[in-house]
């Protein structure tokens, strides 16, 4: 018999996920005056960005044709404030090419310490190490969403909210209070990935060999081909991303393909998929670490210093919204007039080999806040890369920069909702759109 009691607590807004989409809305809602409670599964803020160790902050700027590039921001709003507060840090580099495009590589350390700062918030209370077990809905097969059960070490918590945003990324809560979702494209996701640091490079050297863009070259590919294809190393994928650092002598990597041992493609949905995906990852992260350490000019003295705490996490489940993000919307670049954030990062489908990249030049794409009401369901919105979206249009729309943008949105909605007595499907999105450009968001 569990000893422990019950803890009941009330608030205006409960967030689900601190990742970027997560601490974006708490901080949005909580500056209108709401009692925010935010709850996270590590003891820190940053979700993929972090625990995943993404380490780019990628989608800001929109792509450019190869013989004309250009530094053209998109994204702004609390996008651009978390940015400063990296930089009031030294946790962010400055722009770095990623093949037509650019982003920036932050510090995660440095990440948890801003991410800290922001939580720090009077109308915020964070809960830290808890995970939502269960949906709190009015009964009877009620829609109506009340709150969620938390684990913690203390005990069980019972938080009642008048609006809950799933910021799992996994669209947990939606999926624990029965309302419509759907897993990647017929059940089938991207793989994950391990994402690890290594020490000890002459980063001067390799970028003189290598060149300055963080999309890896053929002569690069090739080699790994070649040493795969001989056994020497196990290298399931040949095109790799590898960015210098904040920090002296180090680059970021990119560039595990994490299958199954049976060759299948794992979803990290599946308690057995997620548990081979770690042990299979850090078994890549070792045969990629050796090999740049024996054939990368530049990488004689690397070692590996650090790994995500988990393996990236690309795509799981998604709420089925009110709209879906088409994978037309993001190649030819839709406008919306209730367009509550913008994207210029490609689609990337990291099947096989070698990572598919489909780029929209010169432009970009909006995402309608339809996207983020579910088909069903009251009290309750979703932020962050679980949005309405199809499966190539995730694979862009995923990314860290959008992830802030729908946050502080969805922070507003669910501010503007409490305070006029309002379902989400009642606001209108571009009602959302004027209120967001007040607070800084450019969707001009």
């Amino acid at each position: 018999m569990d000893v422990r009691k019950q803890i009941d607590l009330k608030t205006d807004v409960l967030i689900v996920g601190g990742g970027a989409a997560g601490l974006s809305a708490a901080v949005a809602a909580a500056r209108n005056g709401l009692k925010v409670t935010l709850v996270e599964r590590y003891g820190f803020c940053g979700g993929g960005a972090v625990a995943g160790m993404s380490g780019t902050i990628c989608g800001l700027y929109q792509a450019f044709k190869p013989e004309k590039p250009i530094l053209e921001q998109v994204v702004f709003g609390f996008a651009n404030e978390f940015i400063n507060a990296l930089e009031g840090r030294n946790g962010i580099g400055d722009p770095v090419l990623y093949g037509n495009t650019y982003t920036r590589v932050h510090d995660p350390l440095v990440w948890r310490h801003v991410s800290d700062g922001f939580i720090r918030h009077e109308n915020i209370q964070v809960i830290y190490h808890a995970m939502v077990v269960g949906v709190i809905t009015s009964g009877n097969g009620s829609d109506e969403v009340l709150g969620a059960k938390v684990f913690t070490k203390q005990g069980l918590l019972d938080i009642r909210a008048k609006m809950t945003i799933d910021a799992s990324g996994d669209a947990e809560v939606v999926a624990m209070a029965g309302l419509p979702s759907f897993i990647g494209d017929e059940g089938k996701v991207q793989n994950p990935t391990m994402i690890f640091r290594i020490l000890g490079v002459d980063v001067e050297a390799f970028i003189k060999k290598y060149g300055d863009n963080a999309i890896k070259g053929q002569e690069v590919a090739s080699l790994i081909q070649s040493k795969n294809e001989q056994k020497q190393y196990f290298l399931p994928r040949s095109k790799v991303f590898l960015f210098p650092t904040t920090r002296p002598n180090e680059l970021l990597c990119n560039c595990t393909r994490i299958l199954g041992d049976d060759g299948r493609e794992l979803n990290p949905l599946f308690y057995q998929d997620f548990t081979e995906a770690e042990l299979n990852g850090r078994e890549q992260v070792t045969e990629y670490a050796r090999f740049f350490k024996e054939n990368l000019i530049g990488c004689e003295q690397s070692f590996v210093n650090d790994t995500g705490v988990q393996v990236g996490v690309r795509q799981t489940r998604q709420v089925e919204g009110k709209y879906k993000l088409t994978n037309k919307d993001v190649v030819v670049g839709s406008k919306f007039e209730n367009g509550i954030a913008r994207s210029a990062w490609p689609i990337e489908l990291h099947s096989g080999n070698k990572p598919r990249v489909e780029w929209l030049y010169n432009d970009f794409y909006e995402i309608p806040y339809e996207c983020f009401i579910p088909q069903r369901g009251k009290n309750i919105l979703v932020a962050g890369r679980c949005l309405s979206a199809e499966h190539e249009a995730v694979a862009s729309a995923r990314v860290t920069a959008q992830c802030f943008a729908y946050g502080q949105a969805i922070g507003e909605a669910a501010s503007i909702c409490i305070k006029n007595n309002l379902q989400p499907n009642q606001l209108s999105g571009s009602d959302l759109r004027l209120v967001l450009n007040q607070k800084g968001a450019q969707l001009n």
